[in-house]
């Protein structure tokens, strides 16, 4: 016991000491070296102890080298000891680090928080600095493409219900972009920069990017050209199939393996009933450095609200793709855990909704209530009060207001500022006949309908299939 307490004392003294190096800014293979023997000394503990129970590198750490040349829309900090630090940029690869440290290799989970982007702000297209993102991820190893097909149905199920207008949904394989390079000619070196403009392509024209590529990043003209003969073409399962019979992309290992697999997905996406909102798109790249296959973006469809109006646009509202070798960079050895996932844009999606209600001259709600509970006349507080306990206790969301006796046309007036859809008013001659008086707020129909019936009523009536178009 004295051996096993001597030997807790010396983690946490060289616990210290690490933390120390690194407030006074300590070299990087100096922290190492201090961290290196701290393990050492954690592993002598045991299996039990030896558990990870901190952080040992910092989270500009965890954050550096996962995201390509998006790494410069990372924000940078520094606490008061100087330690450089880095807010969350996405929700994946904090996942993928909690799946290494905890040993998973077999989840799966949704996730909704707040992620942080150094970017120049676009309010109207959905594009901020601090926003929320929705992830959804499968990690585990499992037969080619179920879990793939699994995240698309349920990306499309998600917009579908949304209601917010037509989309497509994009999806390509980075081993399809590598070979594609590849045989273009492009060296090993430019793949990720190159991948990284081409993913501008939804953006700007195509010589746009040729222009990034050739005077930037000192790509030949020629292969450029190739790329641009590739790149151009989208499709469904059919251009699967052609490119497949390509005399040069199919005699290439990595391509042939993604044609194989999207080859696959189509047939699961055909069985899910959404083949008809997938397209296979070249010109899909997905910026992020850590996706090694399938990858996919939902965009919509621009269409005008209006006959004679500007589309909306807002860019891609979810993507996603398979990152099967991110876990393993934070594994001490190197173990892999196959990961794919989707993340879908809250704010953006948000934006869509707003700019549709304005454009069609509707109120935006901001609240979630369902009714209020209104009196035509006064003295009737004690019958409010009893109303709007009863309807609570159905589990239905009521509000009154907090005066005796308010007036109706302020009541109404309320209802329309807030955005509550129902009012149900009580008098004193409908109280006589058993009866309560309903009222939509939109259409300021009213019927009456009986005290006992009244709830059922109102759970029909919010009932409704979600609308925000």
């Amino acid at each position: 016991m004295a051996e096993r307490a001597a030997l807790e004392e010396l983690v946490r003294l060289q616990g210290e000491r690490v933390r120390g190096l690194k407030q006074q800014k300590a070299s990087a293979e100096q922290i190492e070296e201090e961290v290196a023997k701290l393990l050492k000394l954690k592993a002598q503990l045991g299996p039990d102890e030896g558990k990870q129970k901190f952080v040992l590198k910092t989270p500009k750490e965890t954050l550096t080298g996962k995201y390509g040349e998006d790494s410069k829309l990372i924000y940078d900090l520094k606490d008061q000891g100087g330690e450089l630090l880095s807010l969350r940029y996405d929700l994946t690869v904090p996942f993928a680090r909690y799946l290494a440290m905890n040993k998973l290799t077999n989840i799966k989970r949704y996730h909704i928080a707040k992620v942080y982007r150094r970017d120049n702000p676009a309010m109207t297209r959905g594009r901020y600095r601090e926003f929320y993102q929705c992830d959804f991820d499968i990690a585990g190893q499992f037969d080619p493409m179920i879990p793939d097909a699994e995240c698309l149905k349920i990306m499309c199920e998600i917009l579908s219900s949304l209601q917010i207008g037509d989309f497509l949904v994009k999806v390509n394989d980075r081993r399809i972009l590598d070979g594609m390079f590849a045989i273009c000619g492009v060296p090993d070196s430019k793949f990720r920069t190159i991948c990284s403009s081409v993913d501008k392509l939804d953006k700007v024209s195509w010589e746009e990017v040729k222009n990034e590529m050739v005077g930037e990043k000192g790509l030949a003209p020629k292969v450029a050209d190739r790329i641009g003969d590739y790149v151009q073409q989208h499709g469904g399962v059919s251009l699967v199939e052609q490119l497949l019979q390509d005399p040069e992309l199919s005699q290439n290992k990595q391509a042939l393996e993604g044609l194989g697999d999207l080859k696959i997905l189509f047939e699961y996406l055909t069985l899910f009933g959404i083949a008809d909102k997938i397209s296979f798109d070249l010109s899909l790249a997905r910026g992020l450095d850590y996706y090694t296959g399938v990858i996919y973006e939902a965009v919509l469809l621009q269409t005008p609200v209006r006959a004679g109006e500007e589309p909306l646009g807002v860019g891609s509202v979810a993507a996603g793709g398979r990152y099967d070798g991110l876990v393993g960079m934070f594994d001490p050895k190197g173990r892999k855990v196959p990961c794919v996932g989707l993340s879908i844009g809250v704010e953006r999606i948000f934006s869509i909704v707003e700019q549709r209600l304005e454009a069609l001259e509707e109120k935006v709600r901001t609240t979630e209530t369902q009714v209020l509970v209104a009196s035509a006349q006064k003295k009737l507080l004690e019958e409010r009060l009893r109303l709007v306990s009863e309807l609570w206790d159905a589990g239905i969301k009521a509000e009154l207001l907090y005066k005796k006796n308010p007036k109706l046309l302020n009541q109404l007036q309320y209802c329309e500022e807030a955005g509550i859809p129902l009012v149900v008013i009580i008098g004193e001659q409908e109280l006589k006949d058993g009866v309560i008086k309903l009222r939509s707020v939109a259409s300021r129909e009213e019927v009456d309908v009986r005290r006992e019936d009244l709830v059922e009523e109102i759970k029909r009536r919010t009932s409704q299939p979600f609308c925000i178009c």
